[in-house]
């Protein structure tokens, strides 16, 4: 699959989140949508930015903004990791790894001289229109959420 750049219409999908109700990406047209692709619950990094998305989830509220968090993790994982950390916003669940290889953001890794494939730190920002307005890689948990709400503020303005 080719790189999704901005302006592409956001690949649809259905997965169940935490709570095992389906999501499919359609339902959010008319919405701005953060997709968060993290590769997994309750490690240092992935907590990191779950909990700043998480403190600064009244900001994305105030301006109708959806936040989804998606790795390759299991619905009890994920109710486990939103339940520990009180997280507002929905995790979905891509355990067949269809998601993460549509988004191209399952890709070849490397930690401690071991390689591996996993799922990237990468997140879309899409459209009401349901188009990718912005993508972002190299992710940095700590700043990520501030980042995404100034951009949605850029694109509103």
């Amino acid at each position: 699959m080719s790189k999704l750049k901005i302006g592409d219409k956001a690949p649809g999908f259905s997965l169940l989140d935490q709570a095992g109700k389906t999501h499919n990406l359609k339902d959010y047209l008319g919405e701005w949508v953060l997709l968060y692709f993290y590769p997994k619950d309750d490690t240092p990094g992935c907590t990191v930015e779950a909990c700043v998305l998480r403190d600064n989830f009244p900001k994305f509220k105030k301006i109708k903004a959806r936040i989804f968090g998606i790795s390759t993790d299991s619905t009890k994982s994920h109710y486990k990791f939103a339940d520990k950390f009180d997280l507002p916003f929905t995790l979905l669940s891509d355990e067949n790894k269809e998601v993460v290889k549509i988004y191209d953001v399952y890709k070849k890794k490397k930690f401690m001289g071991r390689e591996y494939f996993g799922t990237m730190r990468e997140s879309f920002l899409i459209n009401p229109q349901g188009k990718i307005a912005k993508k972002y890689e190299d992710v940095k948990p700590a700043e990520h959420a501030i980042q995404v709400l100034s951009d949605l503020k850029n694109f509103q303005n």
